[in-house]
């Protein structure tokens, strides 16, 4: 149990059986009435976000959530199996729990992995990732001045848009977030 004074940005509460993350959080002193803390939450699992206004002082539960950085290791099936580096501890978290992660998961790559009382509750990619590019159709000559896009294929099997001058086998920049091209990597 924590006070609402307590507060903080990462915090996770269990409200109601469900985690929700604490994303902002705002001490108000209304000049009649008491304090309150005006805070908005992300649900752990669904992504969803509400704002929620608590009573100063209030007591809420919190949820221990252990943050690990994992390995990669390789995909089982719809499951994917991770290994933490300090222990060799290896953890197998479940396909829907990766989400779109997936398209941008490389082999020995370290992720972050939540656990909540041994249940995988999602894992954090890094910002961007460098990904070599196994398929595109060839810009044409001429074309590279519009500044158009054109699709290809990471190896690791996502879709992403990229300029007309990038070609099978570039080695590129993506963000993990959106899936959008950030530039080309020297090699």
């Amino acid at each position: 149990m924590a006070s609402t004074n307590e507060l903080q940005n990462g915090l996770v509460l269990n409200l109601d059986g469900q985690l929700w993350s604490v994303v902002k959080f705002q001490h108000v002193k209304p000049g009649k009435g008491g304090a309150f803390v005006r805070t908005t939450l992300k649900n752990v699992l669904s992504g969803k976000v509400v704002d929620k206004t608590f009573n100063a002082g209030t007591k809420v539960e919190t949820a221990t959530v252990d943050r690990r950085d994992m390995t990669y290791l390789y995909a089982d099936g719809a499951d994917f199996v991770f290994m933490d580096a300090d222990t060799f501890d290896q953890i197998t978290v479940p396909g829907n729990v990766v989400g779109d992660a997936a398209k941008y998961l490389l082999d020995n790559q370290t992720v972050l992995v939540a656990v909540h009382d041994g249940t995988p509750l999602y894992i954090e990619l890094p910002t961007s990732v460098e990904l070599v590019i196994s398929h595109t159709d060839p810009g044409l000559q001429g074309d590279r001045s519009t500044g158009g896009t054109k699709p290809a294929t990471v190896q690791t099997g996502a879709e992403i848009q990229v300029p007309l001058f990038v070609s099978t086998g570039d080695k590129v920049k993506v963000d993990t977030r959106d899936g959008r091209y950030l530039g080309r990597v020297s090699s």
